[in-house]
Parts: C-alpha cells; sequence; structure tokens
C-alpha cells in the first residue's frame, strides 16, 4: 500500500505541469511574493521611440534565463504627465517573477486614457510581433497595467481587447465611470488618501461596473495616495503578481493570496472581489 501511495505521490507534480503548461517559477510564498525580486534573473532592453510606432517606446525587462521557454507579458503605461520611469520600478519587479514586462513612454505626456489604452495595444503588439525578444514572449498571454489616466487607459485597452488575460489599473483616472464591457479579469487598485482621482468617483465605480461574470476585485490602499504606484509598494507588487499569475499564467498557486479575500491591515483599508475566481 506504500509503495501505491509513494507513485500517487510522485505522479502528482508531471501530472500538475501537464495540467499547466504556463506555471512558471517555485511555489510561492509570502514571503516569496513580497520580495524585491523574484527567482529570476533579469535582463532589460531599450526601445527607442524612433524605432516604433503607436506609442512613444520604452523599456523591456525579461528573465535572461530560456530554459523555462516561453513567459506571459505586461504592458505598464504611466500617468498624465509621466514618463516610464514613473512606473520603472514594477519592471524588474514583476519580471524577476517570470513576465516579460515593458514599460512605456506614451506619444505625448499629456495623452488622455483612450490614447493611452490604444498605445498600451500597440506596445503589446510590438513586443510580440516585432521586439529583439518577442520569441521569449507567449502571445496569447498578455495583461496590461497602468497609473492614473494609464490605469483609466487599462481599462480602455481591457475593453478594446477582449483577448487580455488581465488588467491592473493603479489609481486609475478616466471620465467613463461604467465598463460593462469589460470580461478581462480585472484588479482595480484605489488609495483611501487619492485627491486626485478619488476612489469615491474613479476606482470604486469602475469596479462596482465591472460585470459580476467578469474576475474582479477591488483593493483599497491604506494611508495612500494617487502617486503611491510611482514608488516601490510592497503591497501592490504582492497582489499585482498574484493577479498576473493567476490569470496570465493560469497558476492556481497563487490562488491562497487572493481568496479569501485580504483582510483590512496597515496597507490594505478595504479589500472586495468574487470567489471563488470564474477563470
Amino acid at each position: 500500500m506504500a509503495a501505491v501511495v509513494a507513485l500517487g505521490t510522485a505522479a502528482t507534480p508531471s501530472a500538475h505541469a501537464a495540467d499547466n503548461p504556463y506555471e512558471r517559477g517555485p511555489a510561492p510564498s509570502n514571503s516569496s511574493i513580497e520580495a524585491l525580486r523574484g527567482s529570476y534573473s533579469v535582463s532589460e532592453t531599450r526601445v527607442s521611440s524612433l524605432s516604433v510606432s503607436g506609442f512613444g517606446g520604452g523599456t523591456i525587462y525579461y528573465p535572461t534565463s530560456t530554459a523555462d521557454g516561453t513567459f506571459g507579458a505586461v504592458v505598464v503605461a504611466p500617468g498624465f504627465t509621466a514618463t516610464q520611469s514613473s512606473m520603472a520600478w514594477l519592471g524588474p519587479r514583476l519580471a524577476s517573477q517570470g513576465f516579460v514586462v515593458f514599460t512605456i513612454d506614451t506619444l505625448t505626456t499629456l495623452d488622455q486614457p483612450d490614447s493611452r489604452g490604444r498605445q498600451m495595444l500597440s506596445a503589446l503588439d510590438y513586443l510580440t510581433g516585432q521586439s529583439s525578444i518577442r520569441t521569449r514572449v507567449d502571445s496569447s498571454r498578455l495583461g496590461v497595467m497602468g497609473h492614473s489616466m494609464g490605469g483609466g487607459g487599462t481599462l480602455e485597452a481591457a475593453k478594446s481587447r477582449p483577448s487580455l488575460q488581465a488588467a491592473i489599473p493603479l489609481t486609475p483616472w478616466n471620465l467613463d465611470k461604467t465598463w460593462p464591457e469589460v470580461s478581462t479579469p480585472t484588479l482595480v487598485v484605489g488609495a483611501d488618501g487619492d485627491t486626485i482621482a478619488p476612489v469615491l468617483t474613479h476606482a470604486e465605480p469602475f469596479y462596482g461596473s465591472l460585470p459580476s461574470s467578469t474576475d474582479r476585485a477591488y483593493l483599497e490602499l491604506n494611508n495612500a495616495t494617487h502617486f503611491s504606484p510611482n514608488t516601490s509598494n510592497t503591497t501592490i507588487a504582492k497582489y499585482s503578481i498574484s493577479w498576473l499569475k493567476r490569470f496570465i499564467d493560469n497558476d492556481t498557486r497563487y490562488e491562497q493570496f487572493l481568496c479569501p479575500l485580504p483582510q483590512p491591515s496597515l496597507t490594505i483599508d478595504e479589500y472586495r472581489g468574487n470567489c471563488p475566481h470564474n477563470g
């Protein structure tokens, strides 16, 4: 009997891997997703605005090793008057967990959310079709993130391209308050002290208007401002990594950090969402 049990135990990891060929990296823990760096060494390459069209260039961060095959990818857009440098901390932090991350500049720093959304999709198309690391990207596993007007653009991109696997608007701003067309799993991150895109008129109604059939969550940062996403933030990183892993990589090992719903803490004012997840 012991031999049968041992065989069954030994077979489990390979069966699990066969069930999900997109899984990347070791089994996660609270400390691994809160760490400044994950298990992958990271390389980066700059993309000149002169070599692309439809967006303003940027920086691609990616796992150095090709031993694990391709990776899912996410484009990160800045906010109003900002450049990619304002979101640069997310590049290596997410890439070291097993993603290709493209932090972009927009055509002008004054572009509105609908334009930023289109630019994010142009950047994804460049990443998967023309970039020097395109062979490292699985073009079927893509997501978008953005801050402020880039967060509003994240919703616009998800609305325009339902094939996206994940969207994370960070303290998002948009004049459009309702997003019933979005079917992409979406994590909306607001800040309790945001006076530029107050959660009552932005993040909360954006989240509330997402269809109940869409995997969705609302994370409100405690003691935070509109600009909290512009500097290294462990709470944003922890739940962004978990969300991207769960929905871009379909990696259910990360479900434990999202369901049951996280409770209020020193860094979390409120967290809402649907559990268990549909996808």
